[in-house]
């Protein structure tokens, strides 16, 4: 495997667990939850390691429609 093909097989991964989070305060920023969820969904993408793949598989089902 050569160098290019390996630092794109290990930097792939790394930016997406670290913009993953990013995103996923972007859209509770963005989104109106019922409560206090929107503190506890950023509470738990920030702790909490894998939070924003909870919060992607949640917040389908906890964001309030207009």
């Amino acid at each position: 495997m050569g160098i290019i093909a390996l630092s794109i097989v290990i930097l792939l991964p790394v930016l997406f667990f670290l913009l993953l989070p990013v995103i996923a305060l972007v859209d509770i920023l963005r989104s109106k939850f019922p409560g206090n969820d929107n503190i506890l969904l950023a509470l738990l993408v920030v702790f909490v390691p894998f939070g924003a793949v909870v919060y992607f598989v949640l917040a389908s089902s906890r964001k309030l429609r207009n």
